[in-house]
């Protein structure tokens, strides 16, 4: 759609004897059909198969869909390379692939062939994983990101004086990870924080 609109922006721009208005007018059209058709493929689902078409299972239990390959003109070699792009080696470790509307290929493996997880092992202490709280950018405190992680200033002062700084202006980074941890790093200069 940007490419159309792109293309038909350029005519009227291009040449001195074309009024704006006729450029103006098919890109407006454009919009207005794309916005018109989103709207219409999310209330239906009818047109939203019309439009954007539907999942496609190649593999079900290890079993390939040829019909449906042949369907959507998709080779063997091809199916191949995705299953292993996706870390399956064995079309037999594969519980279902599916050919999403976008194209790419989405794999669930077999509980056989699937990685064992932190609930399968039962392991404690495991550390956790989330989105660090970001709390001094570039000398700025983000007071938002502070209360995110928990801390209070004067904690992150006293880490920001461990590190050798005497005020924020002199950190270039200071965040807290999900498990506490500190890292900060000061204009010029790098350390790492331990644990609180």
């Amino acid at each position: 759609m940007a490419i159309m609109i792109s293309d038909l922006a350029t005519v009227p721009m291009e040449s001195v004897n074309i009024p704006l208005l006729t450029g103006i007018i098919p890109v407006l059209t454009l919009i207005l059909a794309e916005v018109m058709l989103s709207f219409a493929s999310l209330k239906s689902r009818g047109i939203r198969k019309l439009i954007i078409g539907s999942p496609s299972v190649v593999v079900y239990n290890g079993v390939i869909n040829e019909r449906e390959l042949e369907r959507m003109r998709f080779n063997l070699d091809d199916l191949l390379e995705e299953l292993r792009l996706n870390g399956c080696h064995d079309i037999s470790d594969v519980a279902v692939a599916v050919v999403e509307t976008s194209g790419k290929l989405s794999v669930i493996p077999k509980d056989s062939a699937r990685a064992a997880t932190v609930e399968d092992l039962a392991l404690k202490n495991v550390r956790h994983e989330g989105l660090p709280c970001t709390v001094i950018t570039d000398g700025r405190l983000n007071r938002y990101e502070l209360k995110r992680s928990g801390k209070d200033m004067k904690f992150i002062s006293e880490e920001i004086k461990k590190a050798g700084a005497r005020s924020v202006r002199q950190v270039f980074i200071l965040s807290v990870d999900a498990e506490g941890d500190i890292f900060i790093q000061l204009k010029n200069k790098y350390t790492k924080g331990g644990r609180e």
